[in-house]
């Protein structure tokens, strides 16, 4: 998120600091106490997802392939349903009241089958008969994938705190409390039927709260990126809205949508697309916020004689050079999760037309759209708000007694002069052995049409 500033900025005055915290201060509050309110009480709403089906660790000991039968005549164009694998597969479990107990299974076929070879670690489950209860079957569900899991876990960290040191280790830290409050918060807020809308924008703001003070310190540039942030969220809740309601989706345009209106009916599915957007654009607006705010401090301590206005136009040049790749990034995060979606819209006969404006793409479009909207519209603003806190921290700040002088600005004249003077061949020699250039060379200023690129 942002760039990394080893070099602390410089405090602001008292007087900005007291201002930013009559800012911040009520909005942090009003967030908390606005997820007390919305927080799930009475544990999470059951579902129609039928039985708890018993699911056990096991480990492949052997695997006998077999031809499959012939199979029966089908009617021409119906789908193909698994891959033609058959044979058996020997299983030892791992855990459980059956462990160390030999099991066979069929080899698994279908769409999305594993393929198990000796020594695979598995999960198993258990069916049982419901005529016969004394009668079970059991079949190979997926891979274990706990250890592989863990041990690129461990390398992400290792990698985050390797390179950014202790602010790589909060950054984790922050990690782990976006993802604590999502499944803590929002998650069972909105299943416990409250407006998803209004969760996600409160859990958003949390977990801004709580990410950006932890992994940039509580500084004036870290509040500036925290106004920024809220206004921008605030100003995408409300294009989403609109958007959505204006080219009328109403949340249906996953699988996964329909799938969950199945078992939970009373989720607000468009509500869910809202939060979706909003949740889905905090990542990428607390990155453009932070380094706007960050930028406006760097070029400020860089050149100390930049008025405000100068800050604001030199930071928006950056900033659009972000957005400009930003953009980009959203758009193919968003077409990289929905490739089988796109591959399966390539695929259908209707015209283009009717396929970019139907609810799946459609969906896709709005939530890029407004998600970059959003973005762009976080650069003026953040940018804006550290540039006047930037500048009154200079104007306002008093240098200490004992502040070394600042170092003599040289002499233009003696400039232009060695850079307008011929180098001869004896350039290599020490500077004292030099010819002295000139005295009219000072006064020489290169031809306005002559290119200063080097001669290759």
């Amino acid at each position: 998120m942002g760039s990394d500033h080893t070099r602390p900025a410089p405090s602001a005055p008292p007087r900005v600091r007291r201002i930013l915290v009559v800012t911040v201060v009520p909005l942090f509050v009003a967030t908390v106490l606005a997820a007390v309110l919305l927080w799930p009480r009475g544990g999470s709403p059951q579902t129609d997802g039928g039985a708890d089906v018993p699911r056990y660790p096991g480990t492949v000991t052997r695997v006998v392939n077999e031809p499959c039968p012939p199979a029966p005549s089908v009617p021409e164009g119906t789908p193909r349903v698994g891959n033609g694998r058959c044979g058996t597969v020997d299983v030892r479990v791992d855990d459980g009241p059956t462990a160390g107990q030999q099991v066979r299974t069929p080899v698994p076929d279908g769409p999305g089958a594993p393929r198990v070879e000796v020594g695979d670690e598995v999960i198993l489950v258990e069916l049982t008969d419901p005529t016969d209860p004394s009668t079970s079957n059991w079949n190979i569900a997926e891979h274990q994938r706990g250890t592989p899991m863990i041990w690129l876990a461990v390398v992400f960290a290792a990698a985050i705190v390797a390179f950014g040191r202790w602010r790589g280790l909060a950054a984790l830290a922050g990690l782990a409390a976006s993802f604590a409050i999502l499944l803590t918060f929002v998650l069972p807020g909105i299943g416990a039927g409250r407006s998803p809308l209004l969760v996600a924008v409160v859990g958003a703001a949390l977990i801004m709260f709580v990410v950006l003070y932890l992994t940039h310190g509580v500084t004036a540039q870290t509040s500036v990126a925290v106004l920024g942030t809220l206004g921008s969220l605030v100003l995408t809740g409300v294009l989403a809205t609109i958007a959505t309601a204006a080219t009328h989706l109403t949340g249906f345009g996953s699988e996964d949508a329909t799938t969950l209106s199945m078992f939970q009916g009373d989720v607000d599915l468009h509500g869910l697309l809202l939060a979706g957007i909003i949740i889905g654009s905090l990542g990428v607006l607390d990155d453009v916020t932070v380094t706007q705010a960050a930028t406006v401090t760097e070029l400020a301590n860089a050149n100390p004689g930049l008025t405000r206005l100068q800050l604001y136009r030199a930071a928006t040049r950056v900033g659009r050079a972000h957005i400009a790749s930003t953009v980009n990034t959203i758009v193919l995060a968003y077409a990289g999760a929905s490739l089988p979606l796109l591959l399966l819209l390539t695929a259908d006969a209707r015209p283009i037309g009717q396929i970019l404006t139907s609810e799946f793409l459609a969906q896709e479009i709005v939530r890029s759209a407004v998600a970059t909207l959003g973005l762009i519209a976080a650069v003026p603003l953040t940018t804006g708000l550290a540039a006047v806190v930037t500048a009154a921290g200079r104007t306002d700040a008093v240098p200490p007694a004992d502040a070394p002088a600042a170092r003599p600005q040289p002499d233009r004249s003696e400039a232009l002069a060695a850079l307008s003077s011929p180098r001869t061949a004896g350039s290599n020699e020490p500077d004292r052995q030099r010819a002295a250039p000139p005295p009219e060379a000072a006064d020489r200023w290169p031809e306005s049409n002559r290119s200063t690129d080097t001669a290759w």
